[in-house]
C-alpha cells in the first residue's frame, strides 16, 4: 500500500519580495482575522502593507527568508526513511499555508504519485482553529475540487505523544547541562499566544499548551524545578492569553534567576525562535538583569520527535477518519471546536 503523509505548516517568505504577500496570505485567512471578507480583504492588504517592513527587517535578520520550508523537508525526509525502515511505503508531501508549496501545488503533485491512502500530519502538537483546522479545511477544499480519490485519514493533534515530550525534554536537559555554576534558573516554557476571545470561542490550543508542559517537567523529574508556561508573539489592540514571554522574563530579572527558554509549540526553527526568541528576549534579558538567558533548541529531526510522527501515522494507518496520540478526545466539553465529537471523561 502506497501511503501519502501531508505534512502541513504554516509556510514563511523565500525572499524579502515574498514578504508582503506573504502576509496578505496570513491576514486573508479568516481563521486569523475574524471579520466579514468584504472588510477583510481591504483590511488585509492594508495590515500587509503596514507590516511589511518591519518584517523584512526581521527576515533580514536570518538571511532575508524564513527555514522553515528546508526545516520541514528535513522532517519529511527523515520521516520517510523511519517509515521505510518499518516496512511502509511511504513518501512525504509539504503542503503550506500561506507561502510556497501551496496545498493545490501539493495535491497535485499527491495525486501524480497516486496513493492508496493519504495521511494529514499537521505539524502543530497543539490543535487550534487558527493552525491545524484552518490547514485542513484548505486542504479539503481543495481536495474536493480535484477530485482526489483516495482514503484520507487526519491526525488532530498529540500535544502529549510521549515521543514529542521525549524529545522537548532531552533538548532542555542538555540545555540546563550547561547552566552556569551558582545561577538558579527559570524554565519557561513559551508557545505562540492567541487572543483571549478565540480561547473563549471553545479552542482547545492553550489547554493542549498546558498538557505539554506539564508532561515536560513530569518527564524533566527535576525536584523543585521552577517553571512556567508563558506565549508569545503578540500583535494588535486585542487582549492575547498570557502571562506573556516578554513579562515573565522581567520577572525573572526582577527575582534575580537566570532563564532557560523552550519553544513547546514550535517544531522548527523560524522567525519566531530566530528573531524573538534569539536575539529580541536575549536582548531583554540582558536588560532586566537575567544573569544567564539560554534558548532550548526546536526539536526539528531529534530522533524522538520523528518516532513520534511515524507513530502517528501508523496510528492513522489503522483507524480511518480523525485521530490523535490518545485514541480519543482529550479536550473538555468546553472546547467545542475540538475535532473530536465525544467528549473526554474527567
Amino acid at each position: 500500500m502506497k501511503v501519502a503523509v501531508v505534512l502541513f505548516n504554516l509556510g514563511g517568505p523565500d525572499s524579502p519580495e515574498a514578504v508582503r504577500p506573504f502576509l496578505r496570505n496570513l491576514f486573508s485567512d479568516p481563521a486569523i482575522l475574524s471579520v466579514p471578507g468584504i472588510v477583510r480583504w481591504p483590511l488585509s492588504r492594508l495590515i500587509s502593507s503596514s507590516r511589511a517592513p518591519v518584517a523584512r527587517e526581521i527576515y533580514a535578520k536570518i538571511g532575508g527568508r524564513s527555514p522553515i520550508l528546508p526545516e520541514t523537508e528535513a522532517q519529511a525526509r527523515a520521516l520517510d526513511s523511519l517509515l521505510a525502515a518499518h516496512g511502509v511505503e511511504a513518501k512525504s508531501f509539504i503542503a503550506m499555508r500561506y507561502w510556497h508549496p501551496f496545498v493545490a501545488k501539493t495535491i497535485a503533485d499527491v495525486g501524480a504519485w497516486g496513493p492508496d491512502q493519504i495521511v494529514l500530519l499537521p505539524l502543530y502538537p497543539q490543535f487550534s482553529t487558527t493552525t491545524t483546522a484552518s490547514s485542513v479545511l484548505d486542504w479539503q477544499q481543495a481536495a474536493a475540487r480535484s477530485g482526489l480519490l483516495a482514503q484520507q485519514s487526519e491526525i488532530c493533534c498529540f500535544p502529549e505523544h510521549p515521543d514529542l515530550i521525549h524529545a522537548m525534554a532531552d533538548l532542555i536537559g542538555s540545555t540546563f547541562d550547561g547552566a552556569k555554576p551558582g545561577v538558579r534558573y527559570r524554565l519557561l516554557l513559551s508557545a505562540h499566544g492567541l487572543p483571549e476571545r478565540t480561547v473563549a470561542r471553545g479552542d482547545p490550543y492553550q489547554f493542549q499548551v498546558e498538557r505539554t508542559a506539564a508532561r515536560i517537567v513530569e518527564r524533566l523529574g527535576i525536584e523543585g524545578l521552577d517553571w512556567s508556561v508563558c506565549y508569545q508573539s503578540r500583535v494588535g489592540p486585542l487582549k492575547w492569553i498570557g502571562p506573556a514571554t516578554d513579562a515573565e522574563i522581567r520577572r525573572a530579572g526582577s527575582d534575580g534567576v537566570g532563564v532557560v527558554i523552550a519553544p513547546v509549540a514550535f517544531v522548527s526553527e523560524h522567525s519566531e525562535t530566530l528573531v524573538e526568541l534569539d536575539i529580541e528576549y536575549a536582548h531583554l534579558a540582558r536588560e532586566a538583569g537575567v544573569p544567564d538567558y539560554r534558548r532550548v533548541p526546536a526539536v526539528g529531526t531529534h530522533p524522538m520527535f520523528i518516532a513520534a510522527l511515524a507513530d502517528l501515522v501508523m496510528r492513522a494507518l489503522k483507524a480511518p477518519g480523525i485521530t490523535n496520540a490518545a485514541d480519543g478526545r482529550i479536550c473538555p466539553g468546553t472546547c467545542n471546536t475540538c475535532p473530536y465529537p465525544e467528549v473526554a471523561r474527567c
